[in-house]
């Protein structure tokens, strides 16, 4: 992955090769991707003022962009959710940083995807505050989210009813003692106490909530939440995505990288038990050192989440890693996992390094990842060896099958 003695980057590949690729109209900011049926939807991290693409995906080969809508003024919506035919797209304050000359969009907006390349927008659920950042939304009554509404100082876990999908209501909420304005914090001054996403086992939301961890709720009765488990570690940080691996009895936990490096901390991926409390098992291998000797963000950022309608698998795990691209791992034996394929793309135009931010396997084992500075969209298809594995470890329920098997 890394040449010569100024540790400059060249792209490397193992067990994957690329199948398809869109620069989604010079626009390539990509943030979150996620397929439904023939459509793909991406969201933009806004920089590039795009807010939401549709692209035509059948044929991964060929992606067409079908419709690209802009993003609010003063707010971004670089998140993308579908079940159901129907779209979920979060509305945020963006630059988060930067003081708002203006009113900022701030919620969540709600599209009819039954034709999946004609989004046909039903309704607008309002939060007020800076906005919705992430949602988690599988089908059925009700979405999760973390959001900073008015009256909190950082994000909250929100849980939105959407029986009625034209009339969504609030449900339930939940934050850590402190983040309300009229609260005090418990938590050290340079610390970051704000939810990320949760996502849902076995009656509990295992929640990323940044320097706290990973904070695990009881949601048995989804309106009435409350807090099991505060899990964290040492050398942590920024914790973003939990995944219960409810059939293992384990939890795949990540650490965003949010500082470009060199000389950033180290943010990685861990198992651990879905005992209570849980029990860390071990930490997965990170790629070549050198890597944190290059410009931007290098660490762990996100993984495939296993949602109904895509692969599944709770031994197999898909992982963006920034500068070090796509990292996919084998923790059939949690306690010693080990990194079987990986794919580091060209640098894109304009930047230093490549910066590959989301993953979305698909139900015939496509995958699909973005660069969330200018590199756009990606489709990898798995090696004859990797497609055996994936195919090894996915349930034997599940319906299709990577395309060629």
């Amino acid at each position: 992955m890394i040449d010569g003695p100024d540790g400059g980057y060249r792209p490397s590949e193992r067990g994957l090769r690329l199948t398809g690729h869109h620069d989604l109209g010079g626009r390539g900011d990509g943030m979150q991707v996620m397929r439904w049926g023939s459509a793909v939807y991406v969201g933009h991290v806004g920089t590039s003022r795009a807010g939401t693409s549709v692209l035509d995906a059948s044929d991964p080969e060929r992606l067409r962009l079908v419709e690209q809508w802009p993003a609010p003024n003063r707010s971004h919506t670089h998140k993308v959710q579908v079940a159901d035919d129907v779209l979920l797209v979060n509305h945020e304050k963006f630059p988060y940083r930067v003081p708002a000359d203006g009113p900022v969009s701030a919620g969540v907006a709600i599209y009819d995807v039954s034709r999946p390349l004609e989004p046909r927008r039903i309704a607008f659920w309002e939060c007020g505050g800076i906005g919705v950042h992430r949602i988690v939304w599988t089908g059925g009554r009700y979405a999760h989210m973390s959001a900073t509404p008015a009256g909190f100082r950082d994000r909250i876990w929100i849980v939105l009813d959407l029986a009625d999908p034209f009339h969504p209501v609030e449900a339930a909420r939940w934050w850590w003692p402190g983040q309300r304005d009229d609260e005090v914090p418990d938590w050290p001054a340079e610390l970051r106490y704000a939810a990320h996403h949760a996502l849902i086992a076995d009656g509990r939301a295992f929640v990323g909530y940044g320097d706290a961890g990973m904070v695990i709720l009881d949601v048995a009765d989804i309106t009435r939440p409350r807090l099991l488990h505060r899990v964290s570690w040492p050398d942590g940080g920024d914790t973003h995505t939990c995944l219960p691996l409810p059939g293992r009895r384990l939890i795949a936990v990540t650490d965003e990288q949010v500082r470009d490096g060199p000389g950033a901390p180290p943010r990685k991926i861990r198992l651990f038990t879905m005992d209570d409390p849980p029990r860390l098992v071990s930490v997965l291998p990170a790629p070549d050192d050198e890597f944190a000797s290059l410009p931007l963000r290098y660490g762990a950022h996100n993984l495939h989440e296993n949602r109904p309608r895509s692969y599944q698998s709770e031994d197999i795990l898909f992982a963006t890693y920034f500068s070090a691209g796509l990292r996919v791992y084998d923790i059939s034996d949690p306690g010693q996992p080990v990194e079987i394929a990986h794919w580091c793309p060209p640098v894109p135009p304009g930047q230093a390094v490549p910066q590959i931010n989301d993953v979305f396997v698909d139900h015939e084992g496509l995958i699909w990842v973005t660069d969330r500075l200018n590199g756009g969209l990606y489709v990898l298809e798995p090696e004859p060896e990797l497609r055996r594995r994936m195919l090894h470890h996915a349930p034997p329920t599940r319906s299709g099958g990577p395309r060629g098997w």
